[in-house]
């Protein structure tokens, strides 16, 4: 059977197989997006693929409802949320359409002697692979895609094996836009396979959103090769909750935090960090909401599940003190939340990809700092109080890339997004976003 498959977690029925790629077809797709970048990267305006990108999303919004459909079955989204993902994502591209010209206009540089004037221009570094996650199937490409394109960049794409169908509908949708044959070229490649195309010297840069263990493999494999990457990886992002005027709000920000996408988020609030006086209420109202809690949709297979199962299983063994809505049923994981997870706790560090989120108890702000920043991980964080002054002065202390205050689900298109320390490196979305794999070009005129 193939590695690429769409199997229905919720029922654990294979619907579709695709053919893995052979080593003629994957080489073949690397040649067509090197020549691609020769011709099309090179020879077009930036005004001439902003248009393309911007009907890129208006075919994102006219295929939403057989996008969503697609991402349902391959990894049990709710059709709600995957529409939401898809029209999320079609912004993303209607973003870098729009702001072309100011994204990659000239730089001037102020000279401080000397006649003549410099300046940087953006312009694009050739073919690139990505490399996408199984839990955003249409957002993660967008990411990647949409300012490599809009430079001129070419893009050979391996998804993730349980989302052949989303990948496929994606790759129609550049042809159908318009982009010509190796611009964007959708290839169900092998581990081994994804190996050579790094080495490839027409390939000129990676983007990996995945897992801790995957983005060592390929920043291993890109480093050796001289290649840049960018690595979007785990997290275990803390929730540090200071003060409030709305506990109960509070709690209903938490729990929409820690179960968004069924848990399965990398920066979705994982760990949550209360003070000594809001403890004892906060986890109360929590275990009360969490007692009556249901997921809509499963997680993205029987395995993640019964994963996760066995690493809330070793918290208790270790423990920790765990209030659950029911048990497993096949890749259906009920919502918990543990408490009590003690440092010498397996599951301190760890980070759980579902919906279990672990409550720490925090003397004061110091301490709830501390706890904060006791992970390897560095994506994002939440910090909830009405002290306008601690809100800034803890969001400068806290070791990650973005920080989210007094609220959840503030995602945008124009911000930033990206970690530090085992989170991975290197930025998307946003102005940031078209400035990973470009040529920043430095032309200084005399006279």
């Amino acid at each position: 059977m193939s590695k690429y498959a769409v199997r229905n977690p919720a029922t654990g029925e294979v619907l579709e197989t695709f053919p893995t790629a052979t080593d003629a077809e994957v080489a073949a797709a690397v040649a067509a997006a090197a020549a691609a970048h020769e011709t099309w990267g090179r020879g077009t305006s930036v005004s001439e693929r902003a248009a393309l990108i911007a009907r890129v999303a208006e075919l994102h919004r006219e295929r939403a409802d057989q996008l969503a459909e697609a991402i349902n079955l391959e990894m049990g989204k709710a059709l709600g949320a995957a529409e939401g993902e898809v029209l999320f994502s079609a912004d993303i591209y209607q973003y870098y359409a729009d702001r072309a010209e100011v994204l990659l206009a000239d730089q001037p540089i102020e000279l401080l002697s000397g006649d003549g004037h410099a300046l940087i221009r953006r312009q694009s570094v050739g073919a690139l692979l990505g490399i996408m996650p199984w839990n955003y199937p249409v957002y993660q490409v967008a990411r990647f895609a949409a300012p490599n394109l809009l430079l001129g960049n070419t893009i050979v794409l391996k998804h993730a094996a349980q989302c052949p169908r989303s990948a496929a509908l994606q790759a129609e949708i550049f042809a159908d836009a318009g982009l010509p044959e190796g611009a964007y070229v959708n290839v169900y490649a092998t581990s081994d396979q994804i190996a050579g195309v790094i080495a490839d010297p027409r390939i000129h840069g990676v983007s990996l959103t995945g897992s801790e263990r995957a983005g060592s493999i390929i920043g291993e494999l890109a480093g050796r090769h001289l290649k840049k990457c960018v690595l979007e990886l785990g997290g275990s992002d803390p929730f540090v909750l200071l003060s409030t005027d709305d506990l109960a709000g509070a709690v209903d920000d938490a729990l929409s935090a820690r179960t968004g996408n069924v848990g399965q988020a990398c920066n979705g609030a994982k760990r949550f960090v209360v003070v000594d006086e809001l403890y004892d209420d906060f986890v109360r109202l929590l275990g009360d909401r969490i007692a009556t809690a249901t997921t809509a949709a499963p997680l993205s297979s029987t395995g993640a599940a019964e994963e996760l199962a066995g690493q809330v299983a070793a918290a208790v063994d270790a423990g920790a003190s765990l209030v659950s809505a029911g048990e497993r049923d096949g890749a259906f994981h009920p919502v918990g939340v543990l408490t009590d997870v003690t440092p010498d706790n397996p599951a301190y560090h760890q980070e759980f990809f579902g919906p279990v989120a672990m409550v720490f108890r925090a003397a004061d702000e110091t301490d709830a700092v501390r706890i904060a920043n006791d992970t390897p991980y560095g994506l994002g964080s939440y910090v909830y109080t009405t002290d306008p002054e601690q809100a800034d002065r803890v969001a400068s202390a806290l070791e990650v890339g973005m920080v989210f205050v007094n609220g959840v689900g503030l995602e945008a298109v124009e911000l930033p997004f990206g970690g530090v320390g085992r989170s991975g490196y290197g930025r998307e979305l946003g102005t940031l976003g078209i400035d990973e794999f470009v040529n920043k070009k430095m032309i200084r005129v005399a006279r």
